[in-house]
């Protein structure tokens, strides 16, 4: 063995330390997709994964296309851990580092799915889904934020998901009262 050879096998192994070493950045991405293969919504923590939208677009898929007919719950696609649930019309997808640990990726998948089964009073289903996206994006964005895992309990989520919307000062209720008080003010302008 050379003194050259030596600090080589050194920097290498370090390299490959380093890439194993635990990160609070778990999560790669997350995507829903309808039973055709369409995306219905992703977020992708990782910019220097796929950075552009035909790559993202290319990368969902090819992940379809591999778990579609599959029953299976993970699956290693294009170096990644990805792990998967199908409902009705719909498939949820939580993407990792292929050294990830797929119980966490799964904890994460299966309170998207739970929380998204209470807002969506457990319709969860391609219309449904649709028709609530800002509440399934308020869901995702409590449970993980830039690829970090913020909580895997449902119920938590929920419960912040309903305190962030009895925050908003315009709800339909408000709004509905505003217009009622705009009605009454236009009628009583009229008649003076």
């Amino acid at each position: 063995m050379t003194a050259q050879t030596c600090p080589r096998q050194h920097q290498r192994t370090t390299m490959e330390i380093a890439s194993l070493e635990p990160s609070l950045y778990t999560v790669k991405a997350v995507f829903i997709l309808d039973n055709d293969g369409n995306r219905l919504l992703s977020k992708y923590y990782d910019k220097e994964l796929y950075p552009s939208m035909k790559e993202q677009k290319n990368f969902e898929k090819n992940v379809f296309n591999k778990t579609h007919k599959a029953d299976n719950e993970i699956a290693f696609v294009e170096g990644m851990t990805i792990v998967y649930k199908c409902s009705i019309d719909l498939f949820f997808y939580v993407v990792g580092s292929a050294q990830e640990n797929e119980l966490m990726l799964m904890a994460v998948l299966n309170c998207l799915f739970e929380s998204l089964g209470q807002i969506l009073r457990k319709n969860v289903e391609r219309r449904c889904l649709l028709d609530n996206m800002d509440g399934v994006f308020l869901v995702v964005d409590e449970i993980i934020d830039g690829g970090v895992i913020l909580e895997s309990d449902p119920q938590q989520v929920i419960q912040k998901v309903n305190y962030r919307a009895d925050e908003n000062p315009l709800s339909e209720q408000s709004v509905a009262q505003i217009m009622q008080s705009a009605k009454e003010q236009i009628k009583w302008s009229i008649l003076k």
